[in-house]
């Protein structure tokens, strides 16, 4: 059975339209267990948009690794994404703010299903269908508020160059 999943913003760097990232995080999830139906996800996963400052400490207390990062997952659900990250790295690989939110969703929803980057190999694998599930959730989302009566969004090219 496919869990919940829940955005939250907890930081007041930078402003974000919430319900554009819930919308993108339901319909990758989607994605991601379609690809692998045996996944046990679980029971519910809470997406935490926080600062470096937040990301940081966590990076240390549980990885011990010093600094912010883009993302960090939790098997028990937990994922917390670095806004202020994505900022810089939106401007780094000229994407926009909202693609690095969404390509980290991905990210980490992949880590849950099992995916590991770890290894050149794995991280191949991993980036392949990464961008694969991101490049499928936006035609979806696309397609999804050219139709009548459904609700609109704005949803911005997920290509990354």
């Amino acid at each position: 059975m496919i869990p919940a999943i829940k955005v939250v913003n907890r930081q007041r760097k930078k402003r974000l339209d919430l319900r554009a990232c819930q919308a993108f995080a339901e319909a990758a999830l989607g994605r991601v267990w379609t690809r692998n139906r045996k996944i046990i996800f679980p029971a519910e996963i809470d997406v935490l948009l926080v600062s470096d400052v937040r990301i940081s400490q966590i990076h240390r207390d549980f990885l011990a690794v010093g600094g912010a990062t883009d993302v960090i997952t939790f098997h028990h659900g937990e994922i917390l994404i670095s806004v202020e990250t994505a900022e810089r790295h939106a401007q780094q690989f000229s994407t926009s703010f909202l693609e690095e939110i969404e390509l980290y969703i991905v990210h980490a929803l992949l880590h849950l299903a099992g995916f590991d980057d770890r290894t050149a190999r794995g991280y191949k694998r991993m980036k392949a269908v990464q961008e694969e599930i991101v490049r499928e959730v936006e035609i979806a989302l696309v397609l999804a508020d050219e139709v009548p009566g459904s609700p609109g969004m704005v949803v911005e090219s997920l290509k990354r160059q």
